[in-house]
């Protein structure tokens, strides 16, 4: 059985046609018909049209000095450091996915970026210069990555932007790898080998300051508090298993 996609395309338009298509199923099986999923991926690309066009101000913004936004950028802290490392870490799992053809795992990543993007703490109604630089290089990071599976609204939006005259002639993004990097680990704490814990601690934070966070975590010591510590092993990076008589 086969589903004529001319009464979508006249419906939501081509780009919601090939998007749902795309995220339905990996081009190489068959695809299970929902309607549901068809308003869901039209629901998608209104949500980044709505998006860029509340922000195309601050997009506006970050052209008006390149270098200086992308000095922003690597200046980034707290949320819109964290953002951005969301918005690498999806490019890098969607550069992966297009070599093996995984269209559907693309649209995916493409939809952590925009959630990351309209997360509250970068959203707000105030130009802040890190924000604009997070905003406007995750939007083209964004339609560069969705263009060759919607490409009239991802064109359009590029234009429209200021990004440039075509998306086409821009070059595919590649992750930056300051951004991707961690200045801190989540690590598991164990009470004799029972999960009782999750600490966060710097990178390169030392055995001996590794151990007194542990100890000192609230939910852990409800069950070391009336107990004799008898040993405390420290996995560096991975977890602190506290064994108690």
């Amino acid at each position: 059985n086969g589903v004529d996609p001319q009464a979508l395309i006249e419906q939501y338009g081509a780009d919601t046609a090939r998007l749902f298509t795309m995220f339905a199923a990996p081009p190489e099986m068959s695809l299970e018909w929902s309607d549901s999923g068809v308003e869901g991926a039209h629901r998608f690309l209104k949500r980044l049209w709505t998006f860029a066009y509340k922000k195309a101000y601050k997009v506006r913004l970050y052209f008006m000095d390149r270098d200086l936004a992308d000095s922003f950028l690597e200046k980034a802290d707290g949320d819109p450091k964290e953002i951005r490392r969301e918005i690498h870490l999806a490019l890098k799992q969607v550069n992966f996915d297009m070599q093996r053809r995984q269209f559907n795992t693309v649209v995916s990543a493409c939809m952590k970026i925009l959630r990351a993007l309209e997360r509250p703490q970068i959203v707000g109604t105030s130009v802040d210069n890190t924000e604009v630089a997070v905003i406007a290089e995750g939007l083209s990071i964004l339609l560069r990555v969705l263009s060759p599976i919607t490409p009239h609204i991802c064109h359009c939006l590029w234009k429209e932007l200021g990004y440039g005259d075509s998306i086409l002639d821009a070059p595919w993004p590649e992750p930056v790898g300051a951004a991707v990097e961690q200045d801190t680990i989540e690590i598991v704490v164990q009470v004799n080998g029972k999960l009782r814990g999750r600490i966060e601690v710097a990178l390169d934070a030392k055995s001996a300051d590794i151990e007194a966070q542990a100890l000192a975590d609230a939910n852990v010591q409800r069950f070391i508090a009336d107990k004799q510590i008898k040993k405390v092993i420290v996995v560096p990076g991975k977890l602190v298993n506290v064994v108690v008589a």
